[in-house]
């Protein structure tokens, strides 16, 4: 008898894991806020910017 339950709960952890991944949670993508203004992505200090080459 424990072996039946237990095979079942397995059979039913299974099936809802299937299930939670069948069906995709976002319908669109998501959207930033209004007022997001972004993520600075250079974070190098501008005193280690080497300047451009002078052509010769």
């Amino acid at each position: 008898m424990p072996r039946i339950v237990s095979a079942f709960l397995c059979a039913a952890f299974v099936a809802l894991g299937l299930a939670a991944c069948a069906e995709p949670q976002h319908k669109h993508p998501p959207q930033d806020p209004p007022d997001y203004k972004g993520v600075p992505t250079d974070m190098t200090p501008p005193s280690m910017i080497e300047p451009p080459a002078k052509p010769q």
